[in-house]
């Protein structure tokens, strides 16, 4: 018997693998995201933003 089944199974495990990190970055990403967009609605500021008139 070769060797075909367990590279082809490491390849898509890895595949699969590759996927799921990317996904979850992404939708991590967006979370933190919709986070900081809550806490400028919410007046809170990054000291490195850039200070609005009148603050």
């Amino acid at each position: 018997m070769t060797h075909a089944f367990y590279v082809y199974a490491s390849y898509g495990i890895a595949a699969l693998v590759t996927v799921a990190v990317t996904l979850w970055t992404w939708a991590d990403g967006r979370a933190r995201r919709r986070e900081l967009a809550a806490l400028e609605a919410a007046g809170i500021r990054r000291r490195s933003a850039p200070a609005r008139d009148g603050e």
